[in-house]
């Protein structure tokens, strides 16, 4: 999954690392593409805020697992600008095996970072935040690559199956595998673009997301009963526990989470 351009933002790429500099090139943020490190540095402000948050929602769209944030070499420069971080982990909470971390040696460790980032988890080393990350268990993610084509929701559906085999969810597997099947039958009719499917267990629920490339976020729509499809979000919002939409650089994360305590009529 890429960036695009942004009025606020430069976009300058590289084989292994990319770097995106918000407005008058005075917060840098600096991703390597093959880890989980992120590099904040420079003078965050309102206007270096958007800048960092859309690199923050790309990078976390296109890479499973928790991502960590390397504030060391960053100035804040405006107070409410800081919020940027929290904002970007509470957007990115039901994504599936998503979340967001920071390095930062002026806290003590993550149990007093709270006064500081508000809600973020900041360790003062490197080495620390990025053991914490290497607990997370990344083989229990499973993604694909999908065409627009109509065997698309067939295959999602299949990596479902698979994947609520394998973690011991078998109540989850029909109601999973209608919700998964309208998220990406709603790629291949509105938004016509290649999108991953990603799905991941995080304690007694599963979390599935469909990202793809159309900036048209999805809305209800009002059906006739005796017609067939346009109900799709309808059957999302009864199959699973809660549901949402995120938007990110070119294009959006469809999500949803369910839970086996959830019956579905």
């Amino acid at each position: 999954m890429s960036g695009v351009d942004r009025p606020d933002a430069a976009f300058v790429t590289g084989a292994h690392n990319g770097a995106i500099m918000s407005s008058g090139a005075r917060c840098l943020v600096e991703i390597d593409k093959s880890s989980a490190l992120v590099r904040v540095r420079g003078v965050l402000d309102a206007g270096a805020a958007d800048g960092v948050r859309a690199a923050l929602l790309a990078r976390l769209s296109e890479r499973p697992g928790p991502v960590v944030v390397d504030v060391t070499g960053l100035r804040v420069a405006d107070p409410a600008a800081r919020g940027v971080f929290a904002e970007v982990r509470r957007e990115v909470t039901d994504w599936p095996a998503a979340d967001l971390l920071l390095c930062d040696p002026s806290v003590a460790g993550p149990d007093q970072a709270d006064a500081a980032w508000a809600d973020v988890p900041a360790w003062p080393t490197l080495d620390g935040a990025l053991a914490a990350v290497a607990q997370t268990p990344l083989a229990a993610v499973l993604t694909a690559e999908l065409a627009p084509t109509v065997g698309a929701a067939r295959e999602a559906r299949a990596m479902v199956t698979t994947g609520c085999e394998r973690w011991g969810m078998p109540t989850l597997t029909a109601p999973a595998c209608i919700a998964i099947t309208e998220m990406v039958n709603n790629v291949v009719a509105h938004a016509r673009t290649p999108m991953t499917v990603r799905l991941a267990p995080q304690d007694s629920t599963l979390h599935l997301a469909v990202r793809d490339h159309s900036s048209r976020r999805p809305t209800f729509a009002l059906s006739p009963p005796d017609r067939v499809g346009g109900r799709g979000l309808l059957l999302i919002d009864t199959m699973t526990r809660r549901w949402g939409s995120s938007a990110v650089p070119d294009g959006k994360v469809v999500w949803c989470v369910l839970h086996p305590d959830d019956e579905v009529d």
